[in-house]
């Protein structure tokens, strides 16, 4: 009896579909909630328009937004660095659906505010009744 290992046949690799690897990538971010284009981490409450809180520390939640939107394609700034108050804004350079993410920590507390899309309303123009001339 020969054994897979005795004979002198060989067996190329064949990997595995990519469904595999699809699968878990979809369970990495199954459980994350989307409002209005911006993801949010697992366990957000809302508590407010558009102002959710996160279940985790400031450092925690800004490492959740590296890994779903990067430092490359999405830019960071400090907008506040006072002791008991900690803020970024995280823009979001196509503007389509929001304009960007503000986090921030006060009272202990990481909040997470989605900064809507400001469309450009046109004005309506209302037409003004016109003087009817007598002869």
């Amino acid at each position: 009896m020969t054994r897979a290992l005795d004979t002198m046949r060989r067996h190329f690799y064949k990997a595995r579909p990519l469904g595999a690897a699809m699968f878990a990538l979809w369970v990495a971010t199954a459980g994350a909630e989307v409002v209005s284009g911006a993801q949010l981490p697992d366990g957000s409450q809302k508590v407010g328009e558009n102002r959710y809180r996160a279940p985790r520390d400031f450092e925690a939640t800004l490492d959740y937004y590296r890994s779903v939107y990067s430092t490359s394609s999405y830019p960071r700034r400090q907008i506040v660095n006072q002791p008991g108050v900690k803020a970024v804004h995280i823009s979001n350079p196509s503007g389509k659906n929001f304009a960007g993410l503000n986090i921030y920590e006060a009272n202990e507390e990481v909040r997470i505010y989605i900064v809507p899309t400001q469309q450009a309303v046109k004005p309506v123009k209302k037409q003004e009744a016109k003087p009817v001339k007598k002869k």
